[in-house]
């Protein structure tokens, strides 16, 4: 955990010549006051600044981006982890050369990846974290193949009459799936089966 001790002419502006220090804001530390300010005599003679120690606090999503380099470079991979806010929460990309290894086939390695990645980042944070993690923008890729597949599967079950059941999803997955013919008037969709082998059903309506 890293520490750091600061002064100043009041407890504020040691805190806060602290903060710019560690380049952080005041809710990334624990402070802990070590000596307050004193004038001395006759307010000049043996004059002390206030002292402060800050203590940098944990950042979940910090840990979870060294927790996935440390991952990636076992595999022998060197990644580069970037963070952002979305919708969905916070984004991971990772960048790098051969990202194939880590995402897996249909994404398997990625979302087990995703799982340990927000383990770890809940584990250090106070708040809960919900982390996507994508490479090489595989998630997109990934969405626009199901929707496709969705648009084609529900046209052959108008055309037969007949449902279809499609092969074990994620839950993420399979939120693409209902959403996208959600607003379909022809057919409904519906999950069955347990985890992971939960599978959605297209039946006409």
């Amino acid at each position: 955990m890293k520490k750091l001790q600061s002064s100043g002419k009041t407890v504020e502006e040691a805190v806060r010549n602290g903060l710019v220090q560690l380049g952080v804001a005041e809710d990334r530390v624990k402070i802990a006051v070590l000596e307050q300010p004193s004038k001395g005599l006759f307010g000049l003679i043996g004059a002390k600044d206030a002292r402060v120690e800050l203590e940098l606090l944990p950042d979940g999503v910090e840990e979870a981006s060294a927790f996935l380099q440390e991952v990636a470079a076992a595999m022998g991979l060197s990644v580069t982890v970037e963070r952002e806010e979305d919708v969905d929460g916070i984004r991971l990309n990772v960048q790098g050369a051969d990202l194939g290894l880590l995402i897996g086939r249909r994404g398997q390695t990625l979302d087990s990846l995703q799982y340990l990645v927000n383990i770890v980042a809940n584990r250090h944070s106070d708040r809960h974290l919900r982390i996507v993690l994508d490479a090489e923008q595989f998630r997109e890729r990934r969405r626009q193949t199901l929707e496709a597949l969705a648009d084609r599967m529900a046209s052959k079950v108008v055309r037969s009459g007949k449902e279809i059941v499609l092969e074990p999803m994620t839950s993420q997955e399979r939120k693409i799936i209902h959403s996208r013919l959600q607003g379909n008037p022809n057919v409904k969709t519906f999950s069955q089966g347990d985890e992971p082998n939960r599978r959605i059903v297209i039946a006409a309506k």
